[in-house]
C-alpha cells in the first residue's frame, strides 16, 4: 500500500477517496491513490474520479465478494463480483502498476487463513501472482505461482486450471529471460490444449502462439515456422483472416522467416 501512494503521490492534492469521503484513511492513515482509466473519460480529463484509499478499494471487493459467497451465486456472477479486485467499479478497467499489486495483497492477506482446497483462497494467490507480474515484480511473482502450480498438482487440481497456472509460469520465465525454461513450459501448455481442447479451440491457439514466440526467442526459426504452418489455416479457417489471434500468428510467422540467418528471397517475399 505504502509503495502505490508514494507512486500517487502529489497527483491528488485536496481530493478525496470517492469512497468513504475522506482524504486520509481514518484508520490506517493512507495517502490516495489511482491506477486506472477514471482520470480520462471519453477523451476528457476528469482528474476526480477513482480516487481512493487502497484499504477502501480492497474492503469493497471484500464486501461484494462475501454477498456472492453468502447468496451461493453461481460461477458467472461470483466471478464478476471477484473482478472488482482487479478491476474498478467506475470505469471497469483494470488496474495497474503498484495500485494492482497492492489489491493483489490486500486480496491474498483477506483470504489466506483458508484452507488450500478453498477454491477462493487460490483465486487469491493468483490474484497476488498477477498483481505482482503488472507491477514487474518478476522474481515474486515467480515465487507466487510456483508455489501455486505446486498446490493445485498436490491437490490434484482439473487440468484446466494447471494448464492457466503454468501459463503464468510461461510468461513470467519469459519476463525473467529464461527463454529455456519458457519454452519447455510452453511446449508442455500446448500438448496439453490439444489433449484438453482441440486444434480449433482458443485456448490452443493462443498456446500455440506463445509456443512459437519462445521458439523464435531461442532462434529455432524451423521449428517455429512449421508449427505455426500447421497453426495458421486453423486459426483463418475458425478466427477468420482480420481476427487478431490470426494476425498476430501472421506476425510471428513473418518474424520466424525474416530472423532467420539461413533467409532466402523467397522467404522474404512471403514475409
Amino acid at each position: 500500500v505504502a509503495v502505490a501512494v508514494e507512486a500517487c503521490r502529489g497527483r491528488h492534492e485536496g481530493q478525496k477517496c470517492y469512497i468513504c469521503l475522506e482524504a486520509v484513511h481514518p484508520h490506517t492513515g493512507e495517502g490516495l491513490v489511482r491506477g486506472c482509466a477514471c482520470g480520462d473519460r471519453d477523451g476528457v480529463s476528469s482528474p476526480e474520479l477513482g480516487v481512493a484509499h487502497v484499504s477502501c478499494l480492497a474492503r469493497q471487493a471484500k464486501i461484494l465478494c462475501d454477498e456472492g459467497e453468502e447468496t451461493d451465486l453461481d460461477g458467472e456472477a461470483f466471478d464478476k463480483r471477484w473482478m472488482r479486485w482487479e478491476e474498478c467499479g467506475l470505469c471497469e478497467q483494470r488496474y495497474h502498476g503498484f495500485v494492482w499489486c497492492a489489491l493483489g495483497w490486500a486480496c491474498w492477506k483477506t483470504y489466506l487463513g483458508r484452507p488450500e482446497t478453498d477454491e477462493v483462497q487460490g483465486m487469491a494467490m493468483s490474484m497476488l501472482g498477477n498483481g505482482l507480474f503488472f507491477a514487474h515484480n518478476y522474481e515474486d511473482a515467480l515465487s507466487v505461482y510456483e508455489a501455486m502450480l505446486h498446490m493445485l498438482r498436490r491437490l490434484g487440481a482439473a487440468e484446466e486450471h494447471i494448464l492457466i497456472a503454468q501459463s503464468s509460469l510461461a510468461s513470467t520465465y519469459r519476463a525473467l529471460g529464461r527463454n529455456e525454461d519458457a519454452l519447455q513450459m510452453d511446449r508442455d501448455i500446448y500438448s496439453g490444449r490439444l489433449r484438453l481442447n482441440g486444434e480449433e479451440n482458443g485456448h490452443t491457439l493462443l498456446a500455440a502462439n506463445n509456443y512459437s514466440t519462445s521458439l523464435i526467442g531461442l532462434k529455432r526459426f524451423e521449428e517455429a515456422k512449421s508449427l505455426l504452418r500447421r497453426t495458421m489455416p486453423v486459426a483463418r479457417r475458425v478466427l477468420g483472416d482480420n481476427n487478431d489471434m490470426t494476425l498476430k500468428m501472421r506476425v510471428i510467422y513473418a518474424e520466424a522467416l525474416y530472423e532467420d540467418e539461413g533467409v532466402t528471397l523467397g522467404d522474404l517475399r512471403e514475409a
